[in-house]
């Protein structure tokens, strides 16, 4: 059932939000040269790597001139990036890795290879399942770059405090998978991004 409603949904997307992708892509390319997407290897299902699809926000070349954790103010990130990735656009290409099947709505966010290396056994329990485009520690850790932006040592912070914490998240939400729970993540996802910078 989550599959078939996967792939029923991202294939709906992918067609409705068609020109909006076109926007995206135009916009993108006349700020700063470079490709339109960025792809990044990912850990997924039972551990086998695949490409994950964004709409770049970086400069080209961004993870050759720079640390894989990304802090508020990053540099590299380019003016429209700033905009898609405070309103979440920059993920709506991954409906591509949904409706291929490697990726699903809801699921513990994909690491890269790197820190997947890091995982305990317990841990390495969240590649049980298909990565998602949102899940219950996106939610929680919304202000991640702004967090990582504060640390003195923003890798040690992520490998050591933020990702365990995430990591914690995605089994207890394994624990209780169903449609009725993804929905609830996905609607309390969207209401975090549009609420997002509104005062209390």
């Amino acid at each position: 059932m989550k599959r078939t409603f996967d792939f029923l949904a991202s294939s709906l997307g992918l067609c409705l939000l068609s020109p909006l992708f076109l926007l995206v892509a135009i916009a993108i390319r006349l700020e700063s040269p470079g490709p339109v997407f960025f792809r990044q290897d990912r850990v997924g299902k039972d551990g086998k790597n695949f490409l994950i699809c964004k709409f770049r926000s970086m400069v080209a070349n961004a993870s050759g001139i720079g640390p894989l954790i990304t802090t508020a103010g990053d540099a590299r990130i380019t003016r429209v990036g700033r905009f898609l990735r405070r309103t979440k656009l920059d993920e709506l290409p991954q409906l591509l890795n949904v409706w291929r099947g490697e990726m699903s709505l809801v699921g513990p966010r994909p690491e890269v290879p790197t820190y997947v290396a890091l995982y305990n056994e317990r841990q390495r329990e969240v590649l049980s399942v298909r990565p998602g485009i949102t899940d219950p520690a996106s939610i929680a850790y919304a202000d991640e770059e702004e967090i990582l932006g504060e640390a003195s040592d923003p890798a040690r912070v992520y490998v050591e405090e933020v990702l365990p914490r995430k990591l914690e998240l995605n089994l207890r939400y394994i624990e209780k998978m169903s449609l009725p729970y993804d929905a609830w993540v996905i609607w309390k996802t969207i209401w975090k991004v549009v609420n997002k910078g509104r005062p209390s």
